[in-house]
């Protein structure tokens, strides 16, 4: 397949820079694929198109407020964007910085917002052809030079790592609303955003319905910042995110499974690791490690019977997956609807059903 095949046309306003006042507000385009039949409701609609019995499967990763700002010696600005723990040192992260080439290993930067912290600027890793990347290795230390848990430090003075489509800075209220109700495991760089949707009052109203919900955890990592360049889509190679899929959840869509109920995925996140951890039966198993499956169309689809997910942008290994699930064509066909009747796109946007 070619990368234009996952093309589509968006006009620039239907690409959503604020959330909805209320999350279960956000628009809901349910689609059949059986029946080929299409409705449009509301999130907080959710529970009559589910069945009692049915397993919603979320992602309880809590996204990191990993976006620092610092300033060099010379008083030039520095963005830095801490996106995953390195090998080494100890307590090393991982950065997108910009500006990336002005800097040089071993400077100190003082850091905005938090006196007498510092970010060390490590080494610049080397790209496989001998050049530079963009990335840096970076330490957070203070005055005496004692490396501190960046954790901490992101609790103080980090920033909401908004996606770059939405072309604003953070704000206070992004602290909510860039994180689901149901986050509890500390590691991602951006949100599974289709579990932005959920409020506490939802959840509960499914639960009464006899819908029954579980957890994975998957910290969705640099890589889903990163386009598809490779012309031919399956070139594409993956940037692995770590996950952890409880027994207690490989149990529940075992059980799910063999009453003839659904698998619904909340986000392609869930997607990727229940397939992760199916095994050419169907049985999902328990496991923890990292997962770089890219799916495509033309997989198989082993654990996952529906799927709740957001409008993703043209050509991203995300639009693939949907198009893996539900079919190019027919995917392409529902953004187009979605289009036209004045969704609202990306992270913050609204919700699609698919089953």
């Amino acid at each position: 397949m070619n990368l234009s095949d996952f093309d589509y046309d968006l006009p620039p306003e239907r690409i959503a820079q604020e959330p909805v006042a209320r999350r279960d507000r956000a628009r809901l385009l349910v689609h059949r694929s059986a029946s080929d039949e299409t409705v449009h409701r509301e999130v907080r609609d959710l529970g009559e198109f589910l069945e009692p019995g049915d397993l919603l499967v979320v992602n309880d990763t809590r996204v990191l407020a990993s976006r620092l700002f610092a300033r060099r010696s010379s008083g030039g600005r520095v963005e830095l964007f801490l996106v995953e723990p390195a090998e080494a040192p100890e307590r090393a992260w991982q950065a997108l910085v910009h500006p990336a080439r002005r800097l040089h290993a071993g400077e100190r930067l003082e850091l905005d917002g938090a006196a007498g912290i510092r970010v060390h600027m490590i080494e610049r890793p080397l790209r496989p052809d001998g050049t530079a990347a963009m990335e840096w290795i970076v330490t957070l230390e203070d005055g005496g030079g004692a490396t501190l848990d960046p954790l901490r430090v992101f609790e103080r003075v980090g920033h909401v790592p908004l996606p770059p489509y939405v072309e604003r800075s953070d704000r206070s209220d992004d602290v909510e609303r860039y994180q689901t109700v149901y986050a509890a495991h500390p590691g991602a760089v951006a949100a599974p955003t289709a579990g932005l949707h959920f409020t506490p009052e939802l959840l509960t109203e499914l639960e009464s319905r006899g819908v029954q919900r579980a957890a994975l955890t998957l910290h969705v990592g640099p890589g889903t910042f990163q386009p598809v360049k490779a012309e031919r889509v399956e070139e594409h190679r993956m940037h692995a995110e770590r996950f952890v899929l409880p027994e207690a959840t490989a149990e529940a869509v075992r059980r799910t499974r063999a009453a003839g109920k659904r698998v619904v995925a909340v986000g392609t996140t869930v997607v990727r690791v229940l397939e992760s951890c199916a095994a050419p039966d169907g049985e999902v198993r328990a496991r923890e490690g990292a997962t770089d499956l890219f799916l495509v169309p033309g997989a198989r689809f082993r654990a996952v019977d529906a799927l709740l997910t957001n409008f993703h942008l043209p050509r991203s290994t995300l639009l693939m997956l949907v198009c893996a699930f539900a079919g190019r064509e027919r995917v392409l066909r529902l953004y187009r609807e979605a289009i036209e009747r004045g969704y609202r796109f990306y992270s913050y946007g609204d919700a699609l059903l698919l089953s």
